[in-house]
C-alpha cells in the first residue's frame, strides 16, 4: 500500500461556493493519486464535505478568513466585516506557531488555500509549499470599500502581504484579476452524481416537462412570490424554501439540507435562476443549462461574472428588483427557450489536480 500524502486544505467560509470548489479539486486529486488525505480546516459544516467528497479527510473546525458578512444572500454588512477583520487580523506569532506544530504532526506536505490566508501564513510558517486557488483574492475586493470606510486599508495591506507570499497559484475562470505569471484553468465545479432523468423522477418532476431550479447559495430563502409557483407546466425546485419537502403543485420546496446533491439538481434542470456566485456559474457552466443570474451591484466580483456569462454561457441578467417581486416570472419563457449549450465542457478541477500533483511529487 502506497504510504498516505497528507494535504492540509484551507477553505475559506464565506458562503459555500469556497468550500464546492476546493471539493472539487480535492476529489479530482484523490482520483489523480489515491493515495492522498486530505485535513480540511474552515467553519464551512462538515456535513457540506461529507455529502460532496468520497475521498478520505479529516475535519478542522477553524476561522480561517472573513471575507464579507453578508446582511442577505445580495446586500454586504461592511461595518460588521470590519469589526471581524480587526478580531481575525493579524495573525499572531502564537497562533502561527500552534498552526505550524499541528501541521507537522498531521504530516503535511503541501497546502492549498480557497482564498484563506490564514492557510498560506500557516504554510510559510512551518516551511512547507502553499498552492493558492482563486478567482479573486480579498484584497483586491476590499478595496472599493476603502474609499467610504478607510479602515478597510490595513486589512488591504496585510492581506496584500500574506497572498503574495504563496508559493503558486492556481487562477480559475471567471478570473477577476488575470495575471500570465499564473496558470488559469476553465470554472471548476463538482461533478454530478445522478443521472438527469433518475434525479428528476426522485424529484417527481415529470420527465416531459420544463424544470427550473431557483438558488440563492447556501443562503435559506423565502420568497414572497413562492405562491405563484404553484400553478403551471413548469416545475420549479427551491432549495432553502421548507424545512422539510414539500410538493403543491408545480413547486417542489426543499430544506437547506435536502439529501439532493446540488450538481445533480442543477444537471437535471433546463434552466437555473439564482444569486451569481461562483459555484452556481461553474455548476451551470458544466450542466450547459441557461442561467438567469441576478449580481449583487456592490460586490467586485460580479462584472466578472456576468460577463463570462453573457461572453461564453446561454444566460439572462436579472435585476436584484425582479427577483424580489415577480417580473422575474415573465421572463421564464425567454431563459427557457435558450438552447443548451453543447459540447463536452471542461472541468478546471482536472486542469488544477495535475498542477497540484506535480507539486506534490516535487516535480
Amino acid at each position: 500500500m502506497a504510504p498516505a500524502l497528507p494535504v492540509a486544505v484551507f477553505v475559506s467560509p464565506h458562503g459555500y461556493g469556497h468550500a464546492a470548489r476546493a471539493c472539487a479539486l480535492m476529489q479530482a486529486l484523490s482520483d489523480l493519486e489515491a493515495a492522498t488525505r486530505f485535513e480540511i480546516f474552515t467553519l464551512v459544516p462538515e456535513w457540506f464535505f461529507r455529502d460532496s467528497l468520497t475521498c478520505s479527510f479529516s475535519y478542522h473546525a477553524l476561522l480561517t478568513d472573513v471575507g464579507l458578512v453578508q446582511a442577505t444572500p445580495l446586500i454586504e454588512d461592511l461595518d460588521a466585516t470590519l469589526r471581524r477583520l480587526d478580531e481575525f487580523l493579524p495573525f499572531t506569532g502564537t497562533q502561527l506557531d500552534g498552526l505550524a506544530r499541528l501541521l507537522e504532526e498531521l504530516g503535511c506536505l503541501l497546502v492549498i488555500c480557497d482564498i484563506s490566508p490564514l492557510g498560506i501564513a500557516a504554510a510559510r510558517q512551518v516551511g512547507i509549499p502553499s498552492v493558492l486557488v482563486e478567482n479573486f483574492t480579498w484584497d483586491w475586493i476590499y478595496e472599493p470599500y476603502a474609499k467610504s470606510r478607510p479602515a478597510f486599508s490595513r486589512a488591504i495591506a496585510r492581506l496584500t502581504e500574506v497572498f503574495q507570499g504563496a508559493t503558486s497559484r492556481i487562477q480559475t475562470e471567471p478570473v477577476c484579476r488575470p495575471d500570465s505569471r499564473f496558470p488559469s484553468v476553465p470554472p471548476m465545479s463538482r461533478a454530478p452524481r445522478t443521472p438527469a432523468p433518475e434525479a428528476r423522477r426522485r424529484l417527481g418532476v415529470p420527465g416531459d416537462a420544463s424544470m427550473v431550479l431557483i438558488t440563492m447559495g447556501d443562503i435559506p430563502w423565502q420568497p414572497a412570490f413562492l405562491h405563484r409557483l404553484e400553478r403551471g407546466d413548469v416545475f420549479f425546485v427551491v432549495p432553502g424554501a421548507a424545512e422539510r419537502r414539500e410538493r403543491r403543485g408545480s413547486l417542489i420546496a426543499l430544506p437547506h439540507r435536502s439529501g439532493f446533491f446540488h450538481p445533480d439538481l442543477v444537471h437535471a434542470a433546463d434552466a437555473v435562476v439564482g444569486k451569481l456566485g461562483y459555484s452556481t456559474l461553474a455548476e451551470a457552466w458544466a450542466a450547459g443549462v441557461p442561467f438567469g443570474h441576478v449580481g449583487r451591484p456592490t460586490f467586485r466580483e460580479s462584472p466578472a461574472l456576468a460577463s463570462f456569462v453573457a461572453a461564453r454561457m446561454p444566460g439572462l441578467a436579472l435585476t436584484a428588483e425582479e427577483i424580489a417581486g415577480e417580473a422575474w416570472l415573465e421572463r421564464v419563457p425567454e431563459l427557457l427557450a435558450m438552447r443548451k449549450a453543447e459540447g463536452n465542457r471542461a472541468n478546471g478541477a482536472s486542469a488544477a489536480a495535475r498542477i497540484v500533483h506535480r507539486l506534490l511529487s516535487g516535480g
